[in-house]
């Protein structure tokens, strides 16, 4: 895929997600021990050749900076092509950045687009995590003659919480029929957010768009244009987990406990590359106890910890007790403290003898720096 460029859209922050996201877009969250989600979208790409990647922003993006730095961790810091930072140039006020579609943010990196020889591109979503290169996507695109390629999700899906998430219908060929957006009914083919097309459509729909002042992707590209455009889909039939919710995002890492899932996303021939930070080892003193957990470098355990995710840099204190949680980098669990359905932002403190509980599908969650 040498002939491709892509975009990654990293500027999503759900207000679902707001507890977390308040200092972060959903791109930047922290997942799985050490990872971040945008690490996936990025690995996909690096891992299929492409070599120049543009990522769009809009608000909130210091720590989606200070994470991707010059894309050194994924071989995108070079003279030619590499990673390039796109951050937002509008005439509009903050509210009303917030509130514009993703073709306004087309339109403001348009020249970043016009100035790639690539004749693909790739428009990219970072809100989800799976592994998987898009080789056979591009080749599926050219073998039916597509205008656009569309990645999706076979099943039986629930309401999500965002509103904008699209389901298709095909014909005999696999050409997309009808695109729904948030439907009462017929949730079985979902967006996974990964789309094929030649750069010269994309200027071309951008411009479009811009002169009749349509700002949504989905609905004035996708859908409105479903029977003009050969618009075809792609089905993934891997594991994949897209984040909209403060469950959906405690689901994501839970399911990393299970040895298949893992092996998926972090064992395959591909891997998921992020930013290095040197640690020492793990140290487990006096009566310790892990049982089903996933715990980073440079953490003391003292306490228990159960079918939990533990960053770097954590401290759990003898006595404590941590089951069913996420506790983030450089937390600090103190002595006789029991927490279960618990996520924990970076840098929190929960003091001696305190017992916090969540539910599996409302966990109780504790904003950056928090002391309880």
């Amino acid at each position: 895929m040498k002939n491709t460029m892509a975009i990654i859209f990293a500027y999503k922050n759900d207000e679902q997600l707001k507890a977390l996201t308040q200092l972060r877009t959903v791109s930047s969250l922290p997942v799985a021990g050490r990872y971040r989600v945008v690490d996936f979208s990025l690995s996909n790409l690096v891992n299929s050749g492409i070599t120049k990647v543009g990522m769009i922003t809009r608000s909130n993006y210091q720590s989606l900076m200070d994470h991707v730095g010059s894309g050194k961790e994924w071989e995108l810091s070079r003279k030619r092509d590499g990673l390039y930072m796109l951050p937002p140039f509008s005439q509009q006020d903050s509210v009303g950045l917030n509130s514009r579609g993703r073709v306004e943010a087309l339109i403001n990196a348009l020249t970043f687009i016009r100035k790639s020889s690539s004749e693909y591109i790739i428009l990219h979503d970072s809100d989800s995590i799976f592994n998987t290169t898009y080789d056979d996507m591009l080749k599926y695109h050219k073998e039916k003659d597509a205008d656009i390629t569309v990645m999706y999700q076979h099943g039986d899906f629930a309401p999500e919480a965002n509103e904008e998430t699209c389901y298709f219908q095909f014909n005999e060929d696999g050409r997309i029929i009808d695109v729904a957006i948030d439907p009462t009914t017929g949730r079985e083919n979902r967006s996974i957010g990964v789309v094929i097309m030649k750069k010269t459509l994309l200027e071309s729909l951008i411009h479009d768009c811009a002169s009749h002042n349509l700002v949504s992707f989905r609905r004035d590209i996708l859908q409105r244009r479903v029977n003009d455009l050969k618009i075809y889909g792609y089905r993934y039939d891997g594991y994949i987990s897209s984040i909209s919710t403060i469950a959906s995002y405690f689901k994501a890492n839970m399911d990393i406990l299970d040895p298949k899932v893992r092996d998926e996303l972090f064992y395959k021939e591909h891997t998921i590359q992020t930013k290095i930070r040197d640690e020492v080892p793990t140290v487990y003193r006096g009566n310790s106890r892990v049982k089903n957990s996933l715990i980073a470098d440079g953490c003391v355990i003292e306490g228990t910890v159960e079918n939990s995710i533990i960053f770097r840099g954590v401290h759990i204190r003898k006595g404590a007790v941590v089951q069913n949680s996420i506790i983030m980098q450089d937390s600090e669990i103190q002595d006789g403290s029991q927490l279960n359905y618990v996520i924990t932002d970076k840098d929190v403190v929960i003091r001696e003898n305190r017992k916090l509980y969540g539910f599996e599908l409302f966990p109780m969650v504790l904003s950056k720096g928090s002391v309880v």
